[in-house]
């Protein structure tokens, strides 16, 4: 990862539904002058077109996904549906059962 590479993840709880409402943002230097990018994981069954990411003027791409509590999600971001990216501000990585590479991970408490 490179300076200005940066990616995030951000949790808000709510306080009536047992649901994260879970951010991912991923910068424009980290888009690689990506015209498109998905964020794919368990969440989703791993569906390169279910979560499409919003781009922003800013060249970022931003998506909002509501994810049960109490759970852990593996996920990558795709971007222009052939170059794969793991968030580098993930809880954590797993090995993927898929190829040679790690998921990343995000624990919803």
């Amino acid at each position: 990862m490179q300076k200005g590479e940066n990616m995030s993840l951000k949790k808000h709880y709510l306080k009536t539904k047992p649901v994260c409402k879970l951010t991912f943002r991923v910068s424009k230097a980290a888009a690689n002058s990506a015209s498109r990018i998905s964020v794919v994981g368990g969440f989703n069954n791993w569906s390169i077109t279910e979560t499409p990411m919003r781009p922003l003027k800013s060249g970022e791409f931003t998506v909002t996904v509501d994810l049960e509590t109490s759970k852990t999600y593996e996920f990558r971001y795709i971007l222009d549906g052939i170059r794969w990216k793991n968030d580098w501000e993930a809880d954590r990585y797993v090995p993927s059962s898929f190829e040679d590479c790690e998921n990343s991970v995000v624990d919803i408490d």
